[in-house]
């Protein structure tokens, strides 16, 4: 089992930005393909980035790409999702997710069921 969790959700205007962190307390996320997804209320949960094992490959959501940067640094045991040009429909809670089964980044990433575990996810909010 591994455990994953978020920080650095909260409250910000639009055009701002936040960098979100993921960390496995006690593990390393050097094995795993690593994945953002968020939800907002009433919608489905939805792919925001994904980055391989060793942090080479990356691939984004349409609505984020340009403006959020997925980065992983195996040393520290982080995912990290940047976010700028923030807007109130990034409004969600944002999780990070892990695939222990693959090395490389495929189109099967973009779903949910690919990854093996999640965190509890961080609150963000994105005022107008």
């Amino acid at each position: 089992q591994v455990q994953l969790v978020e920080s650095g959700g909260g409250l910000v205007q639009a055009g701002g930005s936040l960098r979100l962190s993921c960390a496995a307390p006690g593990r390393t996320l050097g094995p795993f393909v690593m994945g953002w997804f968020r939800q907002a209320p009433g919608k489905e949960r939805e792919f925001v980035a994904a980055i391989s094992r060793g942090g080479g490959s990356t691939v984004y959501g349409y609505s984020v790409k340009g403006r959020f940067t997925i980065s992983k640094d195996n040393a520290k045991n982080t995912v990290y999702l940047q976010m700028s040009g923030l807007k109130p429909e990034d409004t969600a809670v944002y999780y990070c997710a892990a695939d222990d089964d693959s090395s490389n980044i495929e189109s099967w990433h973009r779903i949910q069921s690919t990854y093996d575990y999640w965190g509890q996810g961080t609150q963000v909010t994105v005022s107008s």
